[in-house]
């Protein structure tokens, strides 16, 4: 590139984003996820515009790589530590247990139906074993799941690129064939406990610098956090330990501290990035495929699609949550939502890359899994969600707001709707018992601003704002939630132990307080 393109491709740069911020817009109403537009977006320009034409397989790896840990780090950054803890090791099952049976599942058939070679067969079902941090990240967030569902999924997303990657990059480099079994499994094992060690040191240095840097200004506090969560992926992957893993676990432990400076800054500055990377990265990846070859690739794509979709994400989903008494319910969308995207692509793209023999099938049919996976997964997950009764209607979610008083104060904005038949309708401002410190600060009734006073009252359709600090998020969530489920009178049912034990038979609270709920309900 010389001076002279320079404004030309800084012009159709422009000119692409913009599309795709805009096309988001209405992709929803036209029932298209906004992933699934961006790589079309890709397509189009590389089958119709010559000059696009972007066939370096590496420099798409390496870029995606990138665009990777800044999606890593904005979902870490975005996650409780309190909310991953109780998920934690169902998580990991998921993201290792249930990455090897899916792998053994899709590889079988794609050897004996398809005549693919053992490496390949193992190389195409691994790329599609990680489930995409970006899909599941933007989808996932616009349902309202109960939370450790959510973070459940949200975990298995940060945590399975890192086994995958190695084995992706040990089949790509001939080492699968040449070691034993029992090597390879150690050293996967080996980069994974690596890095785990640097992302908990990095996150944990991470916290411990920022409160005390005192810059002089604002803006600096994002790219220093920035900087060092990327460098925990850097210094991982250069001793050659699980780069992705340190990332998102630093991202993790950084996010969740109790004393971030400009907490909102650094994560609207990491929310940018990730956007960013998102359209990028999906519309490199549109660029690079060549919709001339697809065709040939539509067979072995049926079968792995068939396969992972059917048979190996649920065997997978069941065989690693089972030991954890998940609901029959959960597992069941949790072996329907392992949202495929950019990430199987990008794996697909290195040993497109290192020109690895059959490694233009494995890229090929992937891109038309992933296609079709978020074309049809995407729109049925909240049918599905609703159906399996996994939503929480009532929940109340952080609220993006920017407020430096909010800063100050350590503070968050709770959402809360108010659906119809919920235990909130006819409940006085007064009556929800909020912990100290977290005060209802606007009701939106009919899309408009509601006064509040000592005689508010809760409405169906209702959409309620909570401002709380933070160290009293938890309490209150679960007090809303209380509320939301026995009403006006949650207090007394969920009496203190010492005072539950003083009745032979509380249960007459919880019938008593249903019957005066709908007495009250009434003239709502």
């Amino acid at each position: 590139m010389t001076l002279d393109s320079l404004a030309p491709a800084l012009l159709l740069g422009a000119v692409i984003v913009l599309i795709s911020i805009l096309g988001v817009r209405f992709a929803g109403r036209l029932g298209v996820p906004g992933l699934l537009l961006y790589l079309g977006i890709g397509l189009f320009l590389g089958t119709f515009f010559d000059q696009l034409n972007f066939q370096d397989a590496e420099l798409a790896a390496i870029l995606g790589y990138v665009a990777l840990v800044l999606i890593l780090v904005q979902g870490g950054l975005t996650t409780r530590i309190s909310e991953l803890r109780p998920v934690l090791w169902p998580a990991v099952t998921l993201a290792s247990v249930g990455v090897l049976a899916s792998i053994g599942v899709v590889a079988v058939p794609l050897i004996f139906f398809t005549g693919m070679s053992t490496s390949n067969a193992v190389l195409l079902a691994a790329v599609l074993a990680a489930t995409d941090a970006a899909a599941v990240f933007s989808v996932l967030r616009k349902l309202k799941l109960a939370p450790r569902l959510r973070t459940l999924l949200e975990g298995e997303a940060g945590f399975n690129d890192a086994p995958v990657v190695v084995l992706v990059s040990l089949i790509a480099s001939g080492a699968f064939t040449d070691s034993p079994w029992w090597l390879i499994s150690l050293q996967i094992f080996g980069e994974l406990i690596g890095g785990a060690i640097i992302g908990v040191l990095g996150g944990l240095a991470a916290r411990w610098i920022l409160p005390r840097l005192a810059l002089s200004a604002v803006g600096l506090y994002p790219i220093a956090a920035m900087a060092m969560l990327v460098g925990t992926f850097a210094l991982a992957d250069f001793i050659h330990v699980s780069g992705f893993l340190a990332v998102y676990i630093g991202a993790v432990l950084l996010g969740s501290a109790t004393r971030l400076p400009h907490r909102r800054s650094i994560i609207g500055f990491a929310d940018g990035l990730a956007w960013i990377s998102e359209i990028g990265l999906f519309v490199m990846l549109g660029l690079l495929v060549d919709v001339s070859r697809l065709p040939a690739a539509l067979g072995i794509a049926a079968v792995a699609g068939v396969t992972l979709v059917f048979i190996a994400r649920p065997i997978a989903s069941f065989v690693s949550l089972t030991p954890f008494r998940w609901g029959l319910r959960e597992r069941v969308f949790v072996s329907v939502a392992g949202l495929r995207g950019a990430v199987p692509i990008v794996f697909a793209a290195i040993p497109l890359g290192l020109a690895v023999t059959g490694a233009e099938q494995v890229f090929d049919a992937t891109v038309i899994v992933v296609i079709v996976l978020l074309a049809v997964q995407t729109s049925l997950l909240p049918v599905l969600a609703k159906r399996l009764g996994v939503t929480l209607p009532t929940e109340a979610a952080e609220f993006d707001l920017e407020s430096a008083p909010l800063d100050a104060m350590n503070a968050v904005v709770l959402a809360l709707d108010v659906p119809q038949g919920s235990g909130l309708i006819g409940v006085f401002i007064s009556e929800l018992g909020l912990p100290k410190g977290a005060v209802v600060s606007l009701i939106v009734r009919e899309n408009e601003p509601f006064p509040i006073d000592a005689h508010s009252r809760l409405r169906a359709l209702d959409r309620v704002l909570v401002v709380c600090p933070g160290d009293v998020r938890i309490a209150t969530e679960e007090r809303l939630r209380l509320v939301a489920k026995d009403g006006r009178l949650a207090t007394w049912i969920h009496l203190p132990e010492p005072v539950k034990r003083n009745h032979d038979n509380p249960s007459w609270l919880r019938i008593m307080a249903n019957k005066i709920n709908v007495i009250f309900s009434h003239d709502q």
